[in-house]
């Protein structure tokens, strides 16, 4: 199978990726806590796990950049463990990051988030950066390009929440060495939507520690490696058929 990432390449070999026009993803997510039972890496090593899979499986040629893997976690700090960048930044980065792409000849770029707290903002970074780049640059979150999958494949919820069953099954396909699972037990919390999906007339932000004790937003109890499994194929299969119809 071809090599697809970006740091495994040699400079050569990526020259001629972006001759072939090929897109690059770019995976980002952040470090902070999932609870007593998964490592603060979740949303970093689960959204690079959908692009590697997603470029490998395209009709037509991707490259993925090496992951982002701190993103907006202030919600998370109270709890310790986590990483936290401020939205002037998170943008400052992605800027350099997507300018780089594009000077080594690369024309689309896709950011393929994987944490809920970056989903409204990176929405309206793309804009700034298609604007301050000239050039084609969209985002996706892998959980709703594959929100068929989610609903599908979840028992306790339609949707991911936060450590949850969701979380928690693709950790255990992908990475089972990194689940504690005799803290599953623990691993129980409210159910939560997103804040780009919340109901609420008003947003204000609240540290997560206000909504749960434990760090978990949903039941990962229910949790299995072949849940994770379906939804990780899933998930890379509707963002490779994204990337095989691109124009």
């Amino acid at each position: 199978m071809a090599e697809v990432r970006w740091n495994r390449l040699t400079a050569t070999e990526l020259r001629a990726l972006a001759a072939e026009d090929a897109t690059v993803l770019v995976p980002i997510g952040s470090t902070e806590q999932h609870g007593p039972h998964l490592p603060t890496g979740v949303d970093d090593f689960l959204a690079a796990e959908v692009c590697l899979r997603a470029a490998e499986q395209a009709r037509r040629p991707a490259v993925v950049a090496p992951s982002v893997w701190c993103g907006l976690a202030e919600h998370h700090m109270a709890f310790g463990g986590t990483f936290t960048l401020s939205l002037a930044t998170l943008h400052a980065l992605l800027r350099d990051i997507c300018r780089s792409i594009l000077r080594a000849g690369f024309r689309r770029i896709v950011i393929v988030n994987g944490h809920g707290g970056n989903v409204t903002a990176l929405n309206a970074l793309a804009t700034e950066l298609t604007v301050e780049l000239s050039a084609r640059i969209g985002v996706t979150s892998y959980f709703t390009i594959g929100q068929e999958v989610v609903r599908e494949t979840l028992e306790a919820q339609e949707s991911l929440m936060h450590a949850c069953e969701g979380e928690t099954s693709m950790m255990l396909a992908a990475y089972p060495d990194l689940v504690r699972s005799e803290e599953l037990a623990k691993a129980v919390g409210p159910r939560i939507s997103l804040p780009a999906g919340s109901a609420e007339p008003v947003y204000f932000p609240v540290s997560f520690q206000e909504i749960t004790t434990v760090g978990v937003a949903g039941d990962a109890r229910g949790a299995t490696a072949a849940k994770g499994e379906k939804l990780l194929a899933g998930c890379a299969r509707a963002l490779a058929d994204w990337l095989s119809a691109a124009g």
